[in-house]
């Protein structure tokens, strides 16, 4: 017996995609993935964009998320795609879906999708650690013990139960500093499998370390995307789509 199909035409099909860069900042450092799906969704049918749905009973927009930073980080480097029903102009469609979202998921970028994935050149993932109480020589102090150790585990509890991360073969660099009279740690983690986060590398400075600040740092994502090793820094992942819109003007 063939399975039911829902009356009606089917679906328009997808004929673009558009790359979307956005930021996580203030309160909004508190929402969770599902929140910002939730916000996401009410803000396209706001901004009237011309969404391409899946088939089914259950049509849902075409949207897909790569590498969110988790809840209670802030982050200038969070990305989703859409696929739409029509070609639409990208600055509009960034300035309108902007407009609509809540303060603090503020829309930075739309680029209209090239060759190849995007979730492949989320690769690694620069972060900014603010300690308002922390001096710099203790913060120094302690960032050079940890990565002088030849090798940083600690656990963490996933859904499936704990599992233990190698935090040392994660991080390519971590750089103390002073921005502002605040000591800072410039981190810059590689995606593995399963990820390493900045709480990852606190908990190893606790446990092995045993620094503990009385209040925990502020934590900001500046970047994500290819790592590129000559150059010490994570480059842009909407570089190639950017050259791929600029070629076929």
């Amino acid at each position: 017996m063939p399975a039911p199909t829902p009356d009606g035409p089917p679906p328009a099909p997808v004929a673009a995609r558009y790359r979307i860069r956005y930021a996580r900042r203030g309160r909004m450092r508190f929402s969770s993935t599902r929140d910002f799906a939730r916000a996401l969704e009410r803000a396209l049918r706001r901004a009237g964009v011309p969404m391409a749905f899946s088939a089914g009973f259950h049509p849902h927009p075409k949207i897909s998320y790569a590498g969110g930073a988790p809840t209670g980080m802030a982050s200038e480097a969070e990305y989703f795609e859409i696929g739409t029903t029509r070609a639409v102009d990208p600055e509009l469609l960034r300035a309108q879906l902007d407009a609509a979202l809540p303060t603090g998921l503020d829309v930075l970028d739309v680029v209209p999708a090239g060759p190849g994935g995007l979730a492949e050149r989320l690769q690694a993932s620069d972060w900014l650690l603010e300690f308002p109480e922390v001096t710099l020589a203790e913060l120094t102090a302690a960032v050079t013990a940890l990565m002088e150790q030849p090798e940083i585990r600690v656990s963490r509890v996933f859904k499936t139960g704990p599992r233990e991360l190698d935090v040392k073969a994660a991080v390519e660099c971590a750089v103390p500093g002073q921005e502002q009279g605040c000591a800072i740690i410039r981190l810059v983690v590689r995606h593995t499998t399963p990820a390493v986060r900045p709480d990852d590398v606190l908990t190893a400075l606790r446990e092995s370390i045993g620094f503990a600040p009385a209040r925990p740092p502020r934590v900001t994502r500046l970047a994500q995307g290819p790592w590129d090793r000559a150059t010490g820094q994570v480059a842009d992942p909407l570089a190639p789509d950017k050259d791929a819109a600029a070629s076929s003007r």
